[in-house]
């Protein structure tokens, strides 16, 4: 029973979310390389410093962090909103008198889906962000495949790469967490149940951006 229901979470939170996923990052690595060409224009800085800068940027913070700020927009006001209606509706009362373990049946699964999926999407998305990079300035001109090419190969550190997964785990507990107790706890009607998901998303906002500079404190210091 817990191994089909998390099974059906991590495809709920992996395959459902890989679609906002891919447009979201795509489209930050393009802007991310098209921005600082215009800022390294007429600069010293050699040219293929940007695909150098795509590749740290989206491994270190911003295929963490967007991905699961949209993520807590999208997952967690679901599972807020899911516990919630099954609190309303008296559906975890009437499991709890068959003996269930409601806090364990309910929310375990969604955690323990969010740790293994959010990462992987979280992986996914520095990937398709560098391919964005690449699309928006090696087929427009702006500069040579090779020197994209060599800034992505040029001062790797597998530390980012750490870092990157670190930050996603954190941040896939965080947003399960946050609106799973937003939900189970959820009191009232229906006006209560929609403040609750949307409490759901602004606290988890708030705790990945908290998250976020704590561990980037922590494992650059």
């Amino acid at each position: 029973m817990y191994y089909k229901e998390t099974i059906r979470q991590m495809y709920d939170i992996g395959i459902g979310s890989l679609p906002i996923v891919f447009i979201i990052s795509i489209f930050i690595g393009a802007v991310t390389a098209q921005q600082f060409y215009y800022q390294l224009t007429g600069t010293a800085i050699p040219t293929y410093y940007i695909g150098y800068i795509v590749r740290d940027m989206m491994i270190i913070e911003l295929a963490a962090t967007i991905t699961c700020l949209v993520l807590a927009g999208k997952v967690g006001s679901n599972m807020a909103a899911e516990i919630g209606g099954m609190r309303q509706k008296e559906h975890i009362d009437a499991m709890e008198i068959m003996g269930v373990n409601t806090s364990s049946y309910l929310i375990l699964p969604k955690i323990i889906g969010a740790v293994f999926a959010i990462p992987v999407l979280v992986c996914i998305a520095a990937i398709v962000g560098i391919v964005g990079g690449y699309l928006a300035s090696v087929p427009t001109g702006l500069y040579t495949e090779f020197d994209y090419v060599k800034g992505l190969r040029s001062f790797f550190n597998q530390r980012y790469v750490v870092m990157m997964f670190a930050k996603a785990t954190v941040f896939a507990y965080l947003i399960t967490t946050v609106s799973c107790y937003q939900g189970y706890f959820v009191k009232g009607g229906s006006v209560e149940l929609g403040q609750a998901s949307t409490r759901a998303v602004v606290l988890s906002c708030v705790a990945i951006l908290i998250a976020d500079y704590i561990i980037a404190v922590v494992l650059t210091s």
